[in-house]
């Protein structure tokens, strides 16, 4: 004879609880028109304004002399800070949540420190400690170094508002994995970079990934520190978004709105990678 279930081992079933219809209904209405009015709607009149004066124009807007150096000077400073940004992240991320020091706690506080300052603040920090005028600004011109208004002190200042980026994606992820596997290998005679290389980098890689993509994005699209040290020489200082202030300035609109398409479809690239990444670390995630 079957044993009837009891309330005590009966299966339980939950029943799932949605949000009434006209709720959703509002949420994804809200959200679409977010989409429109501060995404799509911005972009459209961005490429809208940048082929005002035709396909001809546009082409020799974004093919003139000084937007090919702003182009060029932009991704070398990406090219410099993101390595630099990643080198840091993974050894300040290690340090952080390997090891147990006097000062942790206020270590990573600092981590926070470019989010809190402005970007504007950060280049005039700069400019006051290397600045020609300045006594190290000084000792450095006389041995031929110059470091504001110049590509230096642009790649000085993208790395400061930038560095947070990878290593904050680090610290959770490397804190949530644990210190096991490393030590695992370190009883087991493995050294340093054996455990670095072997165990540690496989399974921060998404995240120092992701991570550098942040910083790319960040350095690409940096305004008011490289404002600040670069002196707005054309030709010479001026990062793609510093070219596209100056012709707006000069009431060259057309011209500013084509070189700053050159920002959106760099930005596109970096939605696109990012994309990628996710459905790559997601069908990775899926196999194991």
């Amino acid at each position: 004879m079957l044993k009837q279930p009891t309330p005590e081992t009966a299966p339980i079933v939950r029943k799932r609880v949605s949000d009434p219809l006209q709720v959703q209904v509002v949420l994804i209405g809200l959200m679409v028109l977010f989409f429109i009015g501060f995404i799509f709607l911005p972009l459209g009149l961005v490429f809208a304004q940048a082929f005002q004066k035709g396909l001809a124009f546009y082409l020799e807007s974004i093919t003139e002399s000084y937007a090919i150096e702003a182009v060029k000077l932009t991704l070398t400073t990406v090219a410099i800070v993101v390595p630099l940004n990643a080198f840091f992240g993974v050894t300040a991320a290690w340090a952080i949540t390997k090891f147990n020091f006097a000062g942790k706690a206020a270590l990573k506080t600092l981590l926070d420190l470019p989010f809190a300052v402005s970007p504007v603040i950060a280049g005039l920090i700069f400019v006051l400690l290397v600045g020609s005028r300045t006594p190290f600004g000084g000792w450095l011109g006389e041995h031929g170094i110059k470091i504001i208004f110049s590509t230096p002190g642009i790649v000085i200042a993208t790395l400061f508002v930038t560095f947070p980026f990878v290593v904050r994606e680090l610290i959770p992820l490397m804190e949530a994995q644990g210190r096991d596997e490393e030590e695992a290998a370190l009883t087991l005679g493995a050294r340093g970079w054996q455990i670095f290389g072997k165990i540690t980098l496989p399974n921060i890689s998404w995240g120092l990934l992701y991570g550098m993509i942040l910083c790319g994005a960040r350095s690409i699209g940096e305004f008011g520190a490289v404002s600040v040290v670069s002196g707005h020489i054309r030709g010479q200082t001026n990062t793609i978004p510093l070219h596209v202030e100056i012709l707006y300035s000069e009431y060259n609109f057309a011209a500013s709105f084509a070189v700053a398409s050159i920002l959106v479809f760099l930005a596109l690239l970096t939605v696109t990678l990012k994309v990628a990444m996710e459905k790559q670390f997601q069908k990775n995630s899926f196999h194991h």
